[in-house]
């Protein structure tokens, strides 16, 4: 038997406030979207949304997707990935926490309701920019958009200008945009989309805001890491997060070093690439008071590192 929630009347009001009525109907509710990422424990915006911190996607910056992807594989999160994109700017990667919006073809009687409820509530033109009314610094759009090219074009420089006002941020978009000039004058904007196409947005409504959406073959929650470099897009469970982004950054540190040893002839490739000896693990620790990196490593955390390794 399900037990009924109640919040105190001061917490909905708040929820309220933040989420324009027009909103919260395409939606799901606060409570789903936390029992969907139950396994994050962190800090959340007020509907719910996991709140990655700003530290720890700076740190994202300097991972790269294979090894990102594996550590993803591994622990048995296999639809996290999807390639085949047209970037803007393709040696720009994008970083930040997914707002999600589900786009589907449109008919006449549910766009006019859709439309006539959010304008009542004070959303302006049309649905495609009402996501933007829900970013906030260090997100990033990531739109379902069916693939559509022709008529697909969930923005153009305008409304690019308001999401990177807004984020600081890129979009993503399983869809097309246009005015690719006007886009690329944007400073530090970048957008990874199916194609690009001069038309306007025909025939197509926005059905869902931050709710679990299908970009490709992956899977996306709202307030996962999204990780989008010129291979493709990785988008990370918030759970995950930390455990990705810190063993990634010291597979790339490992291999480094390996690099290292193997052009200066002190290792061969048979024990840089098996399980470390205690010679090597002590060098590589020497090693590294020489090169620091973002993260900082100790005997036990090394050896926590390397127990059990598949990569």
């Amino acid at each position: 038997m399900k037990h009924k929630v109640v919040y105190p009347l001061t917490l909905l009001l708040a929820l309220l406030v933040y989420l324009p009525a027009a909103i919260q109907a395409q939606t799901i509710s606060k409570e789903e979207l936390i029992f969907l990422t139950a396994a994050w424990k962190g800090e959340r915006f007020p509907d719910g949304r996991p709140k990655i911190p700003d530290s720890l996607m700076e740190k994202a910056r300097h991972i790269g997707i294979e090894e990102a992807w594996t550590i993803l594989d591994n622990d048995g999160y296999h639809c996290q990935f999807e390639g085949g994109w047209k970037i803007l700017h393709p040696d720009t990667p994008v970083v930040g926490r997914a707002v999600t919006a589900q786009f589907m073809p449109s008919r006449p009687d549910v766009e006019k309701n859709i439309l006539d409820r959010g304008h009542s509530k004070g959303f302006k033109g049309n649905t495609n920019s009402w996501p933007i009314q829900q970013l906030t610094k260090g997100d990033v759009y990531v739109a379902d958009g069916f693939g559509k090219i022709a008529e697909g074009t969930l923005i153009g420089d305008n409304l690019g200008n308001a999401i990177f006002a807004r984020s600081g941020n890129g979009v993503v978009f399983d869809a097309a945009a246009r005015d690719i000039e006007g886009l690329a004058d944007i400073p530090g904007f970048n957008a990874f989309v199916r194609d690009w196409d001069p038309s306007y947005l025909k025939n197509e409504v926005l059905m869902g805001l931050n709710t679990p959406i299908r970009i490709g073959k992956a899977i996306v929650l709202p307030g996962d890491l999204v990780l989008a470099q010129r291979e493709g897009i990785l988008f990370i469970p918030a759970h995950m997060a930390e455990k990705v982004i810190n063993t990634a950054i010291f597979i790339g540190m490992k291999d480094e070093f390996g690099h290292a040893m193997l052009k200066s002839g002190k290792y061969t490739p048979g024990e840089i690439d098996n399980q470390w000896t205690d010679k090597i693990k002590e060098e590589f620790l020497l090693w590294l008071q020489q090169h620091p990196g973002p993260i900082q490593l100790n005997r036990s955390t090394l050896d926590q590192y390397l127990q059990g390794r598949t990569w």
